[in-house]
């Protein structure tokens, strides 16, 4: 995901509720045939790069080691030399470092979103703009336990 750094909170104007939402871009590209890359393998390449591991890295996001080896593999296997490359264990322990084309697979990915945050950045001004801070109770959230759904007056 995508925190444009231009589109905080309206911070600006001392107020205690902001009155626009905060922003997050998720982009998801669907090659086909080929596979996805989205905000999680970006992210998850992007932290294998700082720490040199993936399991580093997806303990940094909270995932397991199997879950980040299986998007390193599925990545692996979509472009047409590897991303990442490991290094097996030993003594010293492996570890792993993204390749040149990993490298340029982020930016060309990184690059895309914040090209869509700009061409979009009126109209994403104006959605936000729109967003209601303090959301109304709708009819699904006035169901019961039972799936029934009762207006909002009823006892």
């Amino acid at each position: 995901m995508l925190y444009h750094p231009d589109m905080p909170e309206d911070s600006a104007t001392p107020q205690t509720q902001p009155t626009r939402p905060a922003l997050k871009l998720g982009l998801r590209l669907d090659f086909t045939p080929g596979g996805r890359l989205g905000p999680g393998k970006a992210d998850l390449l992007e932290a294998i790069g700082r720490t040199g591991s993936i399991s580093a890295a997806g303990r940094a996001m909270t995932m397991s080691y199997r879950r980040a080896w299986l998007l390193v593999d599925d990545l692996n296997r979509m472009f047409r030399q590897p991303l990442v490359e490991a290094q097996p264990g030993g003594a010293k322990g492996g570890g792993a470092r993204l390749t040149a084309l990993g490298l340029e697979v982020v930016a060309h990915y990184r690059a895309i979103e914040q090209a869509i945050l700009e061409a979009g950045a009126a109209p994403i001004e104006a959605l936000r703009g729109l967003i209601e801070m303090a959301p109304r109770s709708t009819s699904a959230q006035a169901a019961d336990a039972s799936g029934t759904v009762k207006d909002e007056g009823d006892p």
